[in-house]
């Protein structure tokens, strides 16, 4: 803080109580920490300090602290500290120092005017992008912050996207990372800066689904370029999704969501189901997702709503895999009976599952609208929730009607043996499914005839429009 003799010499920063000669004194001395005036008496070479002093860490640490606010990043602005910061990713070895600078450097960006002349410095923006290689996480999740910031600014994201596009690099740092890291902030920060940039520009996105034919330079511990794995963007993804299923619902929906826009485009469907393995891998990673983790027998049906984007990320994608289905592995496998009934059966229980929750939930959501009125805003957010539940139904129901066709008398037999399939369950799907898909439960309840006469006779009655040819 300033002194009050400062403060009367106009030493405070903008409208704010820290002190210029103190932010003035900090930043001088971080230069001097990476070009010292004098050599350094142990003989270490210039810059080569691993450590910070424990008084420069925390005036710097205060620094990062004030940098949130607009006046003190305005002034470190004005003092140029972006090229202060590039020293130090030139010439510092201490992994500390860097994170910091560019914690700072995250802060500052927050602000448009100075993200813009952040973003228009293509030194400085080349540098940052060459900080993806570095091997220290903390810096990589501070780097991650910073270019998601930008990426959000829409007067320099396209700056950034192009940066990036121009950048092979960029892809092959961005797929170490979700493949080998198992630290979850630094992974949710990956995946939200890659569904960031595949949102924006779908070029580009193109771009990382082809990529991965050659043999890539990345990231070592001593700087040295070490040779990388062919990288394919979908592995890499579902790697990531596996570490932080468990610790980081927002982290999941974030790399669902990308999954989702791979699907978007002819060669993202092609690269998720003509893997190696044929797509088993992420059909199964989605199908125990739905199956046996979100939106469960047990949950209150109010659930729906606090999962309704990530699974309407799922179901899309597992939609868009059963549409591709023809030369696939697991195709090959649903024609068999007790495959079909392993893999396919629960995931139709799991759909009306899903979808008479989603009714309860609008029982509920007019029970409430009843009860009290609601403010302009308030019926915003419902408004906006109900379109995000109508999004789900829409993909719960294209990829329920599309199962159905595929049952047969033996599949159906089975799964009203188990439990799946029931007077309930079967008219909340026909429910749902009319009219839209009658031809999907006019088969489907052909089928169902066969296997129990009596239950498809009921819904018959229940749905006097279906007309089912015996």
């Amino acid at each position: 803080p300033c002194s009050d003799a400062e403060e009367e010499e106009g030493d405070a920063v903008g409208n704010t109580v820290y002190s210029k000669h103190w932010l003035f004194s900090v930043l001088t001395r971080l230069i001097e920490v990476i070009a010292p005036a004098e050599p350094d008496p142990a003989g270490s070479p210039e810059g080569a300090r691993t450590e910070l002093d424990e008084e420069m860490e925390n005036d710097i640490c205060k620094v990062w602290d004030m940098s949130m606010d607009e006046d003190v990043a305005l002034f470190l602005q004005e003092f140029n500290a972006p090229d202060i910061f590039m020293g130090v990713f030139a010439k510092s070895k201490c992994p500390r120092l860097t994170e910091i600078c560019v914690g700072i450097l995250g802060n500052m960006a927050c602000f448009q005017d100075i993200c813009m002349s952040i973003s228009k410095d293509e030194n400085l923006g080349q540098v940052l992008l060459q900080r993806l290689c570095d091997s220290d996480s903390p810096t990589l999740l501070e780097t991650s912050r910073l270019l998601l910031t930008c990426l959000s600014q829409p007067e320099v994201a396209n700056v950034w996207v192009e940066r990036i596009r121009e950048n092979p690099s960029v892809y092959d740092c961005v797929c170490f990372i979700m493949s080998s890291s198992t630290n979850v902030e630094l992974l949710v920060k990956v995946g939200e800066v890659v569904d960031k940039l595949f949102d924006l520009d779908e070029e580009l996105m193109l771009n990382w689904i082809k990529n991965g034919t050659c043999r890539s330079v990345g990231p070592s511990v001593d700087d040295s370029p070490e040779e990388l794995p062919d990288f394919k963007i979908v592995p890499c993804i579902l790697e990531a999704a596996k570490q932080v299923r468990s610790d980081n619902p927002e982290g999941l929906d974030v790399y669902m969501h990308i999954l989702q826009l791979l699907t978007t485009v002819d060669e993202g469907i092609q690269a998720i189901v003509q893997a190696p393995d044929g797509g088993k891998e992420t059909w199964s990673l989605l199908y125990d997702l739905v199956c046996q983790e979100l939106c469960q027998p047990d949950d209150p049906p109010i659930i729906v709503q606090e999962q309704k984007t990530v699974l309407a990320s799922i179901l899309s994608v597992l939609s868009a895999m059963f549409a591709s289905q023809t030369e696939q592995e697991y195709t090959r496998m649903r024609k068999s009976k007790s495959c079909f009934f392993l893999f396919y059966m629960p995931l139709i229980g799991s759909l009306i599952r899903i979808l008479q929750y989603m009714e309860g939930c609008g029982k509920r959501a007019v029970e409430n609208s009843k009860e009290s009125e609601q403010e302009e805003s308030g019926r915003t957010d419902v408004n906006e929730e109900d379109f995000h539940l109508k999004i789900l139904k829409d993909i719960c129901c294209e990829l329920l009607s599309n199962m159905l066709q595929e049952l047969t008398k033996e599949n159906t037999v089975e799964g009203l043996h188990q439990g799946h399939l029931n007077e309930q369950t079967c008219s909340c799907a026909f429910q749902n499914l009319l009219p839209l898909y009658s031809a999907s439960v006019e088969s489907f309840l052909e089928v169902l005839r066969e296997a129990d006469q009596t239950l498809a006779d009921n819904l018959e009655k229940r749905f006097p429009s279906l007309k089912v040819h015996t």
